[in-house]
């Protein structure tokens, strides 16, 4: 897969960052209204540089083999978490847990293996912010 096919596919999958956004870690029904679209305003943005982090860094993406690299990239959930009011004190407008999973190399047991991660982003003024999360429902985003 060309790298030009490969962040196409990776927009496509995170197309749903605003409509599956709502409170309390649940994913919000197809036409619901209650997430604002400018509230997550460039979060897709950041779930494709936290990809690329994973890339450069996660002991299942090391491989330079051409069979052997990191794909199939899904973000299974993402789930708006409550502002809290010290978070507003704090210039915090939303909160999103996201889950990814890969699947990558594992050069120790030489065969392909599922790498996952959850991570919280923080929205403050227009930027974002990453933080890792324990882990959580993958389908959800609930936290386990």
């Amino acid at each position: 897969m060309t790298t030009r096919a490969a962040v196409l596919a990776a927009l496509l999958i995170l197309g749903g960052a605003v409509s599956g956004c709502s409170q309390g870690g649940k994913t919000a029904a197809a036409g619901d209204t209650a997430a604002t679209p400018a509230k997550f305003t460039g979060l897709d943005g950041e779930i494709l540089a936290w990809r690329k982090e994973i890339i450069a860094a996660d002991p299942l993406c090391k491989s330079t083999a051409s069979d052997q690299k990191c794909q199939g990239f899904d973000v299974g959930c993402k789930a708006e978490r409550t502002v809290t009011a010290e978070d507003a004190a704090k210039g915090i407008t939303a909160r999103v847990v996201v889950s990814m999973t890969w699947t990558g190399f594992d050069p120790k047991f030489s065969h392909a293996q599922n790498g996952s991660r959850a991570a919280e982003f923080a929205k403050a003024g227009s930027g974002w912010t990453r933080t890792d999360h324990k882990p959580v429902n993958m389908t959800s985003c609930a936290d386990l």
